[in-house]
């Protein structure tokens, strides 16, 4: 058998991409992918022409891409997800590629239709390199990262205008598809050799029935908001069309609840920060779109209509042009705002300026100048939303259901840009002038269109607002046992409650209530005050708990009654209780007025740690509170008891932490915690020249225990992640066992591939 080799840059093995690498190839290939979508609108207007069909029918060649892009947009990101985002990415631009040769070679509409609609289904790409970034880049990178990333569907759009408008005046038609196609086969080139594939996997099968129900849903849905002007939004077909979208995804929504492995998991898709966040991208994408719609337009119009500037198609991309650059350029802006405030302000104060850049429109729309100011001023606000949506997305589902959310994020998008672009046809169609023996769209169409838009907006403000700031520790409670650590809270204090009282109860007039005042861990509270009231208020009794945390008081008779009990450096506790003709057994348990707060910083170069899991625990173990930080690394939690608690920290790619904290009395008490990088050994196992599926690969360190055990996927992929340093032994079976040693040296990614043999090669 063949000895395992260590990948490395001196044996002749690639050694791990930077991270620089890895963000540039991806925002090209987010880019790409964005061009694609822009390229044909120079040649809309011609297309009947140039096919020899009817406009009705060459509108398909818009309609068809929308219609595949929402149908495989959230299916890659869950197969990303199954079997390699990496994989899905080169799918998807193998799709671009032969859907951008296929149209270039079209003269019909039939081939041309099949070319945009397998173009379409590489609009996967910009969620799976999001996710990508999420499990390969460095904490400190990925905010910034990302927002460029998500930007990038902006930046590709506002670029490929002025490029589609330049390629089409001065070449042949076909001349746009085969620069989307150069421009897919340098991405695919890049992609394999630049950026890695990620580890992350939740395996399982593919639901097929989901698959198919939400595609059909979906279709149903954009083509009736897409074609209802046209076939009229009265008419039997528009209507019959919204009626099956609405029973077809009710039915689907009712399988993936029910199915084991689902396609969308619409349990983490109702968590609050999802839900809302895919509600505001709905309203984001209708006024991103509404720009778009409107002053390409507005340019082209004759100057005699007396509000048109009557320039070029070429005039109108360069116009926009800027608007694509200032997204690139916010993006870094979006993700230090996102680090210093959240990325809920992020989302609310792009909301905001997209807003402001609407009513800026409304006012001035006379000069090129105007509309160059206007669309940087949108510009900008789209940037910032689309940079924070993917890390509220991401901040909330596990890193192995990365994918499908942000397509899921991304299809979101998609409906709001549909019903922008459908809105927008009916009013500019009612709202209509004279010009000689055309109907043309008025002034006052042109400025409802934006007013709308800047409505879109200030709608996304409002929802974004309902984004909880912090969410709870629902990652730990998830890889934890945090909710077995709650289900014995309930069991303390039960436990707590049927404790006998104490020893020498003393006599009281009425019905005797006593019980014991008992602090953290079941310890008696002395000196507690303890006083019983009616319900009307009226205080009926009042006692002092002994040393050993007894109370007596006494009740007039049956009845309920408010307990209440107090203590210095605890929160008070009121309790009702129902009090019958015999002695009341009731103990009080009071928490800790004391708080511990802090910060957790990365060790390497001291910035914050976003997203890392606090877990605060007694010195029996019990877990007392959790917490996850935000952006700036802080978090907090309250209510505890002074004294001693074991403070216990967790954050992907670093060493998790633990340290003892002596919490002060009544305040908070604060701390700085650094966390380690931690190390990641990955690689291929391989039976002779191809990958092993299923092997089952086991890490086991210097003193014999097994760290971690995992299996192959379906490329032969390992990972494990979170590594300490030192000497470690890799163990690989699926044919014979091959034992292999790798010593872990600090920091970063050590490529170890294994290959196994039968036993008599």
């Amino acid at each position: 058998m063949s000895q395992a080799l260590p990948r490395s840059a001196d044996g002749g093995r690639t050694a791990a991409p930077r991270a620089n690498a890895v963000v540039a190839v991806l925002a090209f290939g987010g880019i790409v992918v964005s061009l694609m979508q822009t390229l044909v609108i120079p040649i809309v207007p011609e297309l009947p022409r140039l096919l020899n069909a009817p406009a009705s029918d060459t509108a398909w060649a818009v309609t068809a891409t929308l219609l595949a892009a929402a149908v495989a947009t959230p299916m890659t990101g869950r197969l990303g997800d199954m079997y390699g985002k990496r994989r899905m990415l080169l799918i998807s631009l193998v799709m671009l590629v032969a859907g951008s040769v296929t149209a270039a070679l079209s003269d019909s509409l039939g081939a041309m239709i099949v070319g945009r609609a397998l173009q379409g289904l590489a609009s996967g790409v910009i969620p799976l390199g999001i996710s990508i970034m999420r499990d390969e880049l460095p904490a400190e990178r990925l905010g910034s990262a990302t927002a460029l990333m998500s930007a990038s569907l902006g930046v590709g759009g506002a670029l490929g205008l002025p490029a589609a408008a330049l390629i089409a005046d001065n070449f042949d038609w076909h001349a746009l598809f085969w620069a989307s196609a150069g421009l897919g086969v340098v991405a695919l080139v890049l992609v394999p050799a630049l950026v890695p594939e990620s580890a992350v996997r939740t395996g399982g099968r593919f639901d097929l029935v989901g698959g198919i129900g939400m595609a059909a849903g979906l279709v149903c849905l954009l083509l009736a908001i897409s074609k209802g002007a046209d076939w009229g939004w009265s008419s039997g077909t528009t209507l019959g069309l919204f009626a099956a979208a609405v029973v077809v995804l009710l039915v689907w929504g009712w399988w993936e609840l029910r199915v084991r492995e689902p396609l969308v998991d619409l349990r983490t898709t109702a968590r609050r920060q999802v839900l809302v966040t895919n509600l505001a991208s709905i309203a984001v994408g209708f006024a991103m779109f509404a720009m778009s719609l409107v002053i390409p337009q507005l340019l082209q119009l004759p100057e005699a209509t007396g509000y048109g500037l009557g320039r070029s198609l070429l005039v109108a991309g360069l116009t926009m042009a800027p608007s694509g650059l200032v997204m690139m350029a916010t993006a870094p802006v979006s993700a230090a705002l996102s680090k210093a405030r959240g990325p809920k302000i992020t989302l609310m104060t792009g909301a905001l300026i997209v807003a402001a850049g609407y009513g800026l429109n409304i006012v001035l729309m006379s000069e090129l100048w105007h509309f160059v100011l206007v669309t940087c001023v949108i510009g900008a606000g789209i940037g910032f939303t689309y940079g924070a949506m993917p890390a509220l997305i991401m901040g909330a589902v596990p890193a192995s259901e990365t994918g499908a959310a942000n397509s899921l994020n991304t299809l979101m998008r998609s409906i709001g840009t549909s019903t922008a672009s459908a809105v927008a046809g009916v009013i500019l169609a009612q709202m209509t002038t004279a010009f000689g023996q055309t109907a043309l769209p008025s002034r006052d169409g042109f400025k409802v269109v934006l007013a709308i838009g800047a409505g879109a907006a200030l709608l996304a403000f409002a929802v974004a607002s309902f984004i909880p700031r912090q969410r709870v520790a629902q990652g730990a409670a998830e890889t934890t046992e945090t909710g077995d650590a709650k289900v014995a809270e309930v069991a303390e204090v039960a436990e707590v409650a049927e404790a006998p009282a104490s020893e020498g109860p003393v006599a009281v007039a009425g019905v005797p209530v006593r019980g014991r005042v008992l602090g953290a861990e079941r310890v008696p509270v002395a000196g507690a005050a303890v006083t019983l009231i009616s319900l009307g208020g009226k205080q009926l009794g009042r006692a002092v708990s002994r040393d050993d945390g007894s109370y007596d008081v006494g009740a007039p008779g049956a009845g309920s009654y408010v307990l209440i009990a107090s203590s210095e450096g605890c929160q008070p506790q009121a309790s009702t209780v129902v009090v019958a003709d015999e002695p009341v057994a009731y103990d009080v348990l009071l928490s800790g007025t004391s708080g511990l707060a802090g910060v957790v910083r990365s060790a390497d170069g001291g910035t914050p740690v976003t997203e890392a899991v606090v877990i605060v625990t007694d010195v029996r173990g019990d877990v007392l509170a959790t917490a996850r930080t935000d952006v700036l690394g802080e978090f907090a939690v309250t209510d505890l008891v002074p004294g001693p608690v074991t403070l216990a920290v967790n954050s992907p790619k670093h060493r998790p932490l633990a340290q003892v904290v002596e919490v002060g009395g009544a305040g908070t008490t604060r701390v700085e915690l650094e966390l380690r990088p931690g190390a990641q050994v990955r690689g291929t196992v391989r039976g002779g020249d191809a990958p092993l599926s299923d092997a089952r690969v086991t890490l086991v360190d210097a003193a014999g225990n097994v760290v971690a055990t995992t299996r192959t996927g379906a490329d032969g992929a390992y990972a494990f992640s979170d590594l300490d340093t030192g000497a470690y032994t890799v163990i690989a079976t699926g044919y014979p066992p091959q034992a292999a040693p790798v010593t872990v040296p600090g920091t970063g990614v050590d490529d170890h591939d294994i290959e196994l043999a039968h036993a008599d090669e």
